[in-house]
């Protein structure tokens, strides 16, 4: 009604009034009833619970619809039936309890809905089950948990034109960061068919975040797109009397994404529409959890419901808990990380929700998937880690309203975690979590955040984009150091060479590896350049408007090589450290072409995505020659209006610092590597590490330059080199010094 006027597509349909709900029980008089079982119940007895819920879902089942209620019920469905031209319209019939989505409890996925109803009679069955689905044995357990008297609860059904997304897709849309709570990105998880199996937890769906605060039909800020394993898909059933039936996708499917970016962005700029009306309404910021689907037949998107996402508001944004592993054993398995935390404890695996009663608290929980019927184990379990789904799946959403730790989408959890055996989940390193095996080592801190007043401009080096949202909670004035090398190394794993001449590779096994990396992309210098750009656009958005200074890479030959089919394109050096990296690669002809895509990516960033908050950073540029080809080159890429620095980590480029702030815009001090050629030793010598200190007289006499030299010019001047986080007294002589900016 309120946001069909502003272009969003809603499937028409009609509500039950939780009126209709208390009617139908004093019409068949099981109010009574109903509560002397619910006083019996034993939440903690789980054969108990069953007992009960069974008992009185028969009750209502075999009830009778009051007379006016049934009627008017029969006349709205064929007065939908008319509208859709159809003699019996097929509809979704879903359930809305008076209790979900509070701040405090949403009541995720307690009640039942039904999917592909057709006709009067079955309609009318499938409104008396979503009533039934009040008193399911997990939606008891969770009210006694929450408090809530069951007696004072009631529940209206939706009853909704269905969209044929068993032909295309569906999805779930938040429209903030479930994780982290930060409210500038829209998240879409997309697979094929109907919702259920992505909701549901069965399916590893999509995964696409956009950027809000540039989705102004000007640019196309989409800056994650991840490929989903859509293994299966639910579909409307054709025999047998069954409504829905389970497929397996084609391969062609698995290796295509669901949602072109044309609908990704109208899927977004709906959720921004649908989050603005309800934090308007309630005068506070709502962010939103909202289901969408889109139907095969006509091509359209549709919105089918929206709710409030109840884990995070203002005041849960003003601690900030860091947790971090200090030591662990081998790698078992990994997945999608829910939340930051870390659990620990002995493994009980359960395939079968029939099992649950064998599992004890403090265990971890291993397991194919998680429904609501697993809600009375998933708050006594140290942590919970699935085979199946993705971060809005039930898993997820519950994990993260408990607290627990949670990794799902690992595939293979239930075959290569052994019952009985102890192990760590790890969910503090960002979106990928880690199951170790053993006990690890690890400690948890808690600060409050709050702005203080500081002397200089505070920054922050970053490589990891899956820490960048999190991150941002800390005061800081923007990222002095993004590093490209994570991104390169850890999202897109290939040499950018062996995507550029993937026909001379001759290593068939090594080919076989970039195929199966690239799929989805429509070339494999466009994966390159795709990857890093979202990279670079996750970390830019996190703490837009603030300045993200990106340095372009500075991978050593040795690293280079470790990337799959780098061999085929790196020299063997002595000593990488003094060799073939930073700018002298970038005018290379034999890496000019990788560095382009660097460039590229950068472009991107800027001018699709709207990141013009990005700067950018040559790294260990050793002459005025070089420096200059390097800026003609990025200038040619076509990046022109923006900020080009040079890390200054040579003592030439501080003994020719005018020369240097000639071409470019300012300098970042990169200490280790000014120390290490100030005191000629080798930083990767174990033998020499106490030497390399950065507090020596000599190298502080260099930065002193540095910094006076830029002042002068009224150049950038900041250091990104771990110094400064090291050693206060160090952090105290920049401050005196005069330095603009300390990044750490």
């Amino acid at each position: 009604r309120n946001l069909a006027p502003l272009g969003i597509n809603i499937p028409n349909g009609f509500a039950l009034t939780a009126e209709s709900y208390w009617e139908f029980l004093r019409n068949n008089n099981l109010t009574e009833k109903i509560n002397q079982i619910i006083d019996r119940v034993d939440a903690k007895d789980v054969q108990n619970l069953s007992r009960a819920s069974q008992k009185i879902k028969k009750m209502i089942i075999q009830g009778k619809f009051p007379a006016e209620i049934e009627k008017i019920i029969l006349e709205n469905y064929q007065q939908l039936s008319r509208e859709y031209q159809v003699k019996q319209v097929d509809v979704a019939v879903r359930s809305s309890a008076t209790a979900e989505d509070l701040p405090t409890a949403s009541f995720a996925g307690q009640q039942e809905t039904y999917l592909n109803i057709r006709g009067e009679k079955n309609l009318l069955l499938a409104v008396k089950k979503c009533w039934a689905s009040l008193f399911t044995a997990r939606a008891i357990s969770y009210r006694v948990d929450q408090g809530f008297d069951s007696s004072k609860i009631a529940l209206s059904v939706g009853i909704q034109k269905m969209v044929r997304s068993d032909r295309a897709g569906s999805g779930i849309m938040f429209t903030l960061d479930p994780e982290t709570g930060f409210q500038n990105i829209v998240l879409i998880n997309a697979t094929y068919g109907l919702g259920e199996l992505i909701v549901g937890g069965k399916v590893i769906p999509d995964e696409y975040i956009v950027f809000k605060e540039t989705l102004d039909g000007q640019h196309r800020p989409i800056i994650k797109k991840e490929l989903g394993k859509k293994r299966i898909k639910m579909v409307y059933g054709l025999n047998g009397g069954k409504t829905t039936k389970i497929v397996q996708t084609t391969g062609k499917e698995r290796r295509k994404f669901v949602l072109s970016d044309e609908e990704i962005l109208t899927l977004s700029a709906w959720g921004v529409k649908v989050e603005e009306h309800y934090s308007k309404r309630y005068r506070c910021w709502r962010p939103m959890d909202i289901e969408w689907a889109k139907d095969g037949l006509t091509g359209q998107l549709f919105l089918v419901q929206a709710r409030p996402e109840t884990i995070h508001n203002e005041a849960t944004l003003q601690t900030f808990e860091v947790y971090q592993i200090k030591k662990h054993n081998e790698l078992i398995v990994s997945g999608a990380a829910v939340g930051n935390k870390i659990g620990q404890g002995k493994v009980r695996v359960i395939k079968d929700v029939k099992n649950i009663r064998k599992f004890k608290p403090g265990e971890v929980l291993v397991t194919k998937m998680t429904d609501p019927d697993w809600e009375p184990i998933m708050k006594i379990a140290s942590a919970i880690v699935t085979d199946e789904g993705g971060r809005t799946s039930h898993a997820a959403i519950v994990s993260r309203e408990l607290g627990v730790p949670c990794i799902v989408g690992t595939q293979r959890a239930t075959e290569l975690i052994k019952n009985g055996q102890v192990v760590t989940v790890d969910c503090s390193q960002g979106s990928e979590g880690y199951v170790w095996r053993g006990e690890s080592q690890w400690v948890k801190k808690i600060h409050q955040v709050k702005e203080r007043k500081r002397p200089v401009k505070i920054m922050m080096n970053l490589g990891n984009p899956d820490e960048a949202f999190r991150l941002s909670f800390l005061p800081n004035d923007g990222i002095g150091l993004a590093r490209e090398e994570f991104i390169i190394g850890s999202r897109i794993k290939v040499h950018p060479l062996a995507l550029i001449h993937f026909d001379k590779i001759s290593d068939k096994k090594t080919k076989k590896e970039i195929e199966e990396i690239t799929q989805g992309y429509s070339s494999k210098k466009d994966f390159y350049v795709s990857k890093l750009a979202e990279g670079i656009g996750t970390i830019a958005a996190a703490f837009y408007p603030k300045e993200v200074i990106v340095r372009f890479s500075d991978f050593k030959t040795n690293e280079y090589a470790t990337l799959i089919g780098g061999r085929d394109f790196e020299p063997a050096e002595e000593n990488p450290m003094l060799g073939w990296r930073g700018a002298s690669r970038y005018y290379h002809p034999d890496f000019k072409k990788a560095f382009l895509l660097e460039c590229a990516a950068i472009k991107r960033v800027r001018d699709v995505f709207g990141l013009v908050n990005v700067s950018v950073m040559v790294p260990f540029c050793r002459t005025l020659p070089e420096g200059k080809l390097v800026r003609e080159i990025i200038k040619d890429a076509g990046l022109r209006d923006l900020k080009v620095y040079v890390m200054c980590e040579i003592p030439a480029n501080v003994l020719l610092a005018d020369e240097f702030l000639d071409i470019f815009d300012g300098f970042s001090i990169g200490s280790n590597d000014l120390t290490q050629l100030t005191l000629g030793i080798d930083r990767d010598n174990q033998g020499l590490r106490k030497i390399a200190d950065e507090r020596n007289e000599a190298v502080k006499i260099f930065i002193k330059q540095a910094i006076r030299k830029c002042r002068e010019r009224n150049k950038y001047i900041g250091i990104c080199g771990d110094a400064p986080s090291t050693f206060p007294e160090f952090a105290r002589f920049l401050i005196e010094t005069g330095i603009k900016s300390i990044s750490l």
